[in-house]
């Protein structure tokens, strides 16, 4: 038992880190001049691809029979992944105009958003231990993204985009844990980036009559499909049975420290000491969040 928990623990801290490094690789595809359009269609695109050919592949490799999907359950989970697809693009659209450190604690505030979206769905008043948590994660964000000392200086548009790209976070995980349990890991990945790349389409199709430079598929492309829309979903998926969803929840925290340690090495963004403080609230909140009651 210990032995399956250390090793989900070691795919799910493996997929969180995956996720952890895009906004970097993001940050340095903007200092090359692609745009939110290309780099977007390029990770839903390729991802998409690579996907289809897990499935074709297992599915020949398969020795039992294949759970059929009827058209409902399909449309469920096209319309589940397009909240993946805003995620994407509001998250990138923020990394525009702030540091990695305070897009990757604005998606975080998924902590409490789901902790209210809960409270709304299921009518149960959260419990003091989750009100504690929600408390200490906006205290750290408060810390994290410095509103404190630098609140007239914050850029508001990336602010606003890292609380959307938290929304569509939320509904994200609230599809991914809801939504066509039955199926396949991969099948369900496959429609839900489906439903993220025709979002990415809709939203940003006019870029792709234009001015879409296609060599980002070969720079870029590859890189964050394999680490966001390929990777995690697999890692993710081997994981999370084998520690239990408390558990998953606490490890998968470790995107945060891996995505600001991976902007420091690479982009040289500073983080302060107040900015530790509040990203070391917002982890503790989490912990709290996911301990098991004895």
């Amino acid at each position: 038992m210990k032995n399956n928990a250390l090793k989900g623990s070691l795919y799910i801290a493996l997929g969180a880190s995956s996720y952890g490094m895009l906004a970097t690789f993001v940050k340095i595809a903007y200092q090359e001049n692609y745009t939110t359009a290309e780099v977007t269609l390029s990770q839903y695109g390729l991802g998409f691809l690579g996907l289809l050919i897990l499935n074709l592949f297992q599915k020949k490799n398969s020795h039992s029979s294949p759970k059929k999907m009827n058209f409902k359950s399909t449309l469920k989970l096209i319309m589940a992944g397009s909240s993946l697809g805003l995620t994407s693009t509001f998250y990138y659209l923020s990394v525009q105009y702030i540091p990695v450190s305070a897009a990757i604690v604005l998606l975080m505030q998924t902590v409490w958003i789901g902790a209210v979206l809960e409270t709304i769905l299921y009518k149960k008043f959260p419990e003091k231990r989750k009100i504690v948590s929600i408390v200490l994660v906006l205290i750290g964000t408060l810390l994290a993204v410095n509103l404190i000392k630098e609140a007239a200086v914050i850029n508001w548009k990336g602010f606003l985009y890292g609380m959307l790209a938290a929304l569509s976070y939320t509904a994200t995980m609230y599809s991914s844990n809801n939504i066509e349990l039955h199926l396949p890991p991969l099948k369900r990945s496959l429609y839900m980036i489906l439903g993220g790349l025709i979002v990415v389409i809709f939203i940003f199709h006019s870029s792709i009559n234009q001015e879409f430079t296609f060599d980002i598929l070969l720079n870029w492309g590859i890189v964050l499909s394999l680490f966001g829309t390929i990777l995690p979903p697999l890692l993710f998926t081997k994981g999370m049975p084998l520690t239990g969803m408390g558990l998953g929840a606490i490890v998968a925290s470790i995107e945060i420290p891996v995505s600001i340690f991976i902007a420091y090495i690479w982009l040289s963004e500073a983080v302060s000491l107040f900015q530790w403080v509040g990203i070391l609230l917002i982890l503790f909140a989490v912990v709290l969040m996911n301990l098991q009651k004895k």
